[in-house]
C-alpha cells in the first residue's frame, strides 16, 4: 500500500513537469507558432531558478527566475520568427542547443552547490489519510497550481473573448488582422507567456523535483512536452492526463527497480521515450483527428496584409 501511494505521489510531482511545460507550448501553438527550444529555455530557467535559490534561500524567487529566464529567450525567439521572420523550426533547435551549451557553461560553479533545506507540504487531517494522504496531498503547492492552470487556460480559450482571438490569430491571422486585431504582438505575448511556464517548469525540475544541478538536467522533458502537445491534441486537459501519463512510466522504471525486477536499467530508462514514441505512432494512424483539432497557420509565418 505505501509504494503504490509512494508511486502516485511521484508521478504527479513527475508529471508536473511535463503538465507545465506542455500547457505553455500549447499557448503558443493556439497562437500559431511552434518553438522547438523547450529543452534549452527549460535548461537556462533550471540554472537560474538553482542559483538563486542557492543565493537567497527562497523558493519563490526560484521560480520567478525561472520563469523570467524562460519568458526572456521566448521572447527572443519571438522576435526572430514573428518579426524577422526566420524559420520557426530551425530557430527553435537553435535555441535549444543554446540553452544546453549556455546552461552546462554557466552552471560549472554550481554543480556542487546544495540549496536550504524545503518544509515539507502537507494539507491538515488530509495528508494523514491512509493511501490517499500521502499520494495526494502532501504535493508541493505547484502541482496542484498545474492543476488549477489547466482548468484557467480552459477557461480563457474556451471562454473568454481573448481567448477567442487568441485562437482567431492561431486559425487564420490574415482574418484577425482584417479585424483589426495586432497579430504580431499577440503572438509575441502569446509565445512569451509560453516561455514563461516552460521556465517554471525547469526552475522546478532544479529546486524541487531533482533539488540540484547538473549538466543536462532536464534530460529531454522538453522534447517530450513538445510530443505531449500533439498527443493531447491540443487540449488542456488531455495536456494534463497525458503528462500524468508519462510521468507514470517515468516513475515506473524507478519502482520496477526498487521491487526487485531482474532488467537492465538501461532499458528501464528507456520507457518514458518508447511511450512518447509509441503514441505518437498511435495517434498519426488517424490525421483527420490531428487535422480537426490542429491550428491552421501553426508552423507558418504571417505577413501583415496578405
Amino acid at each position: 500500500m505505501e509504494s503504490h501511494a509512494l508511486l502516485i505521489g511521484a508521478t504527479l510531482s513527475a508529471g508536473t513537469v511535463l503538465a507545465l511545460a506542455a500547457l505553455g507550448l500549447l499557448i503558443n501553438e493556439k497562437a500559431g507558432v511552434v518553438n522547438l527550444g523547450a529543452e534549452g529555455m527549460m535548461l537556462c530557467a533550471a540554472l537560474a531558478g538553482f542559483a538563486t535559490v542557492v543565493h537567497t534561500g527562497s523558493a519563490w524567487l526560484g521560480f520567478a527566475a525561472g520563469m523570467a529566464a524562460g519568458a526572456l529567450l521566448a521572447t527572443l525567439f519571438g522576435v526572430l520568427v514573428i518579426w524577422l521572420n526566420t524559420n520557426q523550426y530551425a530557430t527553435g533547435l537553435a535555441l535549444s542547443l543554446f540553452g544546453a551549451g549556455f546552461s552546462a557553461f554557466a552552471g560549472t560553479g554550481y554543480v556542487q552547490a546544495r540549496l536550504p533545506e524545503r518544509p515539507r507540504y502537507a494539507m491538515t487531517l488530509l495528508g494523514d489519510v491512509p493511501l490517499l494522504g500521502p499520494a495526494l496531498f502532501r504535493q508541493h503547492p505547484l502541482v496542484y497550481l498545474s492543476m488549477l492552470l489547466t482548468l484557467g487556460l480552459i477557461w480563457f480559450l474556451y471562454r473568454s473573448r481573448a481567448g477567442l482571438v487568441l485562437r482567431c490569430v492561431g486559425e487564420s491571422p490574415a482574418s484577425a488582422h482584417t479585424l483589426g486585431y495586432p497579430v504580431r504582438r499577440i503572438r509575441l505575448a502569446a509565445v512569451a507567456a509560453g516561455g514563461a511556464l516552460c521556465g517554471l517548469a525547469g526552475a522546478y525540475v532544479s529546486t524541487v523535483y531533482t533539488p540540484l544541478w547538473v549538466e543536462g538536467l532536464v534530460a529531454g522533458r522538453g522534447w517530450i512536452a513538445l510530443a505531449l502537445t500533439t498527443f493531447a491534441t491540443w487540449r488542456p486537459a488531455r495536456v494534463l492526463l497525458g503528462a500524468y501519463l508519462f510521468g507514470g512510466v517515468t516513475m515506473l522504471q524507478f519502482h520496477l527497480q526498487a521491487s526487485g525486477v531482474q532488467t537492465a536499467s538501461q532499458l528501464l530508462s528507456m520507457l518514458p521515450y518508447v511511450a512518447t514514441i509509441v503514441v505518437l505512432a498511435l495517434i498519426s494512424r488517424n490525421p483527420a483527428w490531428i487535422r480537426a483539432n490542429l491550428p491552421a497557420s501553426l508552423g507558418k509565418p504571417f505577413y501583415p496584409g496578405s
